[in-house]
């Protein structure tokens, strides 16, 4: 982010009431906190994508050739 950007969002925030102020910064941190799981999880996806990729090739291979049955998910 361009130091512009937080300089406007700084002055926004700063223009509130304190205690919005601190309202305003707890809903940014759960926010950052969110986009910083997504961004992992986007990660992890990328590096695991070619396998997840091969594992389903493979299950729908096994499943044509009648080495895999459907899940009973009353035995669950």
């Amino acid at each position: 982010m361009s130091s512009e950007a937080i300089t406007t969002i700084v002055k926004m925030i700063e223009s509130l009431p304190k205690e919005t102020q601190d309202q305003v910064v707890d809903h940014l941190r759960e926010y950052i906190d969110e986009l910083q799981d997504e961004m992992k999880w986007e990660q992890s996806f990328k590096r695991t994508q070619s396998e997840l990729i091969a594992a389903a090739k493979n299950a729908k291979r096994d499943i044509a050739e009648g080495k895999r049955t459907a899940m009973d998910y009353n035995q669950l």
